[in-house]
C-alpha cells in the first residue's frame, strides 16, 4: 500500500496543470474574405508549414523551444485583390496558473515549458483581402 501511494505521490510531483488538461498542438483553420485565395502559412523561423488554397486546417505546435511562444505568419494572394497578410501568435494557456495549486514548481519551470502545453493557439485566423494592384496570375 505505501509503494502504490509511494508511486501515486510521485506521478503527481511530477506532472503539471496544462500538460494533464491542454495540448501542445492545435488545428487552427485558416480562410481568406473571400475565400479561395493561395496561402503561405510560415513559423517564426520563415519555414513554410502549408503552401495551397484557403479554407484548410492544419495542426500547429503552440510552442517553438523552451518557454518560447510560436509565432506564424499568413501571407494570403489570389488575382484581383491585394496581397495580404497576418499573424498567429501561442497565448498563455489559463491551465498553466494552474500549477500554483497543482503542479508547483516543476509544471512551472519544466513540464509545461518542455512539452508546449503552456501554450495555446486560436482555433481560427482569416485574412481580408482588398480589390487592388491585380496579383498576376501564375502560370501552370
Amino acid at each position: 500500500m505505501l509503494a502504490k501511494c509511494t508511486v501515486a505521490l510521485c506521478a503527481l510531483l511530477l506532472t503539471s496543470c496544462a500538460s494533464i488538461l491542454s495540448k501542445s498542438t492545435y488545428p487552427v483553420t485558416f480562410d481568406t474574405n473571400p475565400s479561395g485565395a493561395h496561402l503561405v502559412i510560415r513559423d517564426k523561423n520563415g519555414g513554410a508549414m502549408f503552401d495551397g488554397n484557403a479554407p484548410t486546417t492544419i495542426t500547429l505546435p503552440a510552442s517553438a523551444g523552451f518557454f518560447s511562444g510560436a509565432r506564424y505568419t499568413v501571407e494570403a494572394t489570389m488575382p484581383g485583390y491585394a496581397a495580404a497578410t497576418g499573424t498567429l501568435e501561442a497565448g498563455l494557456d489559463g491551465w498553466y496558473i494552474g500549477n500554483i495549486l497543482f503542479g508547483g514548481l516543476i509544471g512551472i519551470l519544466i513540464v509545461d515549458p518542455a512539452t508546449g502545453a503552456m501554450f495555446k493557439l486560436d482555433d481560427r485566423v482569416t485574412i481580408d483581402l482588398q480589390q487592388g494592384p491585380a496579383v498576376p496570375e501564375l502560370l501552370p
